[in-house]
């Protein structure tokens, strides 16, 4: 039986994405969906088309020379060139800078998927010429736009549980969702970073990892990571950039405007996705028999909370706040010189803001997010 097809956001954007004389790069994790999308977009374009993929041994050697004569020759009568894995193609950014140079009218895309590698290669040629967007596991914006909100709060335990990647959302028992989440964890997760970096020690990323999982919504301590996985403090600052740059992780810094009571030398961070998370720990228990249903649901709301602005080009810069005397909020996001405090509650019980962030900021605006109103604040 053939896979439902999920409609993604950036569908309904390709006009102001796909532009000529613009390259549109599309970053994710692997298996959202990003080839998927753009094929999805292309048949709807009229004029010659160019599609390949970084693994083409031709293509990577054409777009690695930088050769004009031999660009004009390869791609000088397409009007849309799409290449897909641009991520292994050695100084890919140039030779898209000079197609798109010299053919103002044509279109160029380009997937990867892992921006440390991508950006560095094309994203400092490519400035000022290109669109960047992100593409995510499904997001709870999606799925309320083509099902609508009853499905969404039908479908809460298992997207907590499984997360939201499109395989595993049309995997139709639950241990078929369990057996593809195992199988992303072992093949796929740190594909990239062990395809691109050396690393002496595979295992202590992995580890490193799990020992992120315990800890969602908690500041993180490098020498604690350090000591627990006898490395050094500097291999693991790299590790955690590596691991965030290929779409697995996400850190979040804290806030302060120099309060000497305000925590800001340490960071949180958070899974990109739910299932990929549970993997990790080997852990896909039912919500009621979860002790850790708190660090669930932030998870859960941070990433699609951040999915929703990424798509509706809603800029924010996103922190946590904490005292040293434990007062603390869960999200804060500093938007257009205002302040909004989130604080994400599975079981709500007349939660208010603490009194030194009322106190100390009043023209915030604080609010509980809930099973009763999450909706409303990711759509």
């Amino acid at each position: 039986m053939e896979s439902a097809w999920y409609n993604r956001y950036l569908e309904s954007q390709t006009v102001s994405i796909l532009k000529k004389g613009k390259v549109f790069v599309l970053y994710g994790p692997r298996r959202v969906g990003k080839t998927e999308l753009i094929r999805k977009i292309i048949p709807g374009y009229n004029g010659k088309i160019f599609s390949g993929t970084g693994d083409n041994q031709e293509l990577r050697e054409l777009l690695s020379a930088q050769k004009l004569s031999q660009l004009q020759t390869a791609f000088g009568s397409y009007e849309l060139v799409f290449i897909d894995e641009a991520q292994r193609i050695p100084e890919a950014g140039y030779g898209l800078k000079l197609l798109i140079d010299h053919f103002p009218e044509m279109i160029i895309l380009v997937t990867g998927s892992s921006s440390f590698d991508l950006s560095g290669k094309i994203g400092e040629p490519l400035t000022g010429r290109h669109i960047v967007r992100n593409l995510f596991p499904i997001s709870v914006l999606e799925l309320n736009e083509q099902f609508g909100g009853m499905y969404v709060l039908q479908k809460l335990d298992e997207l907590l549980i499984y997360g939201a990647y499109p395989d595993v959302l049309n995997a139709s028992s639950a241990n078929d969702k369990r057996e593809y989440l195992m199988s992303i964890r072992d093949s796929y997760l740190l594909k990239d970073i062990l395809e691109l970096e050396s690393i002496k020690n595979p295992s202590k990323l992995s580890d490193l990892l799990k020992l992120l999982a315990f800890q969602i919504g908690q500041e993180v301590s490098l020498n604690e990571l350090s000591n627990n996985l006898g490395i050094a403090k500097q291999s693991v600052e790299r590790y955690l950039d590596l691991l965030e740059k290929t779409f697995i992780i996400k850190k979040v810094g804290g806030f302060s405007r120099n309060l000497r009571k305000e925590v800001v030398k340490t960071s949180r961070y958070f899974f990109w996705d739910n299932g990929i998370r549970n993997a990790l720990i080997n852990n896909f228990n039912p919500i009621g028999q979860r002790n850790d249903i708190g660090m669930l649901w932030e998870n859960f709301l941070y990433m699609e909370r951040l999915k929703t602005k990424s798509y509706k080009r809603i800029f924010s810069n996103d922190y946590f706040w904490r005292t040293y005397d434990r007062q603390e909020i869960d999200l804060i996001e500093e938007r257009d010189g205002k302040l909004f405090a989130y604080e994400f509650k599975w079981s709500p019980k007349n939660v208010k803001a603490p009194k030194a962030w009322s106190d100390t900021y009043p023209d915030s605006e604080f609010q509980v997010i809930s099973k009763e109103n999450f909706l409303e604040f990711l759509i």
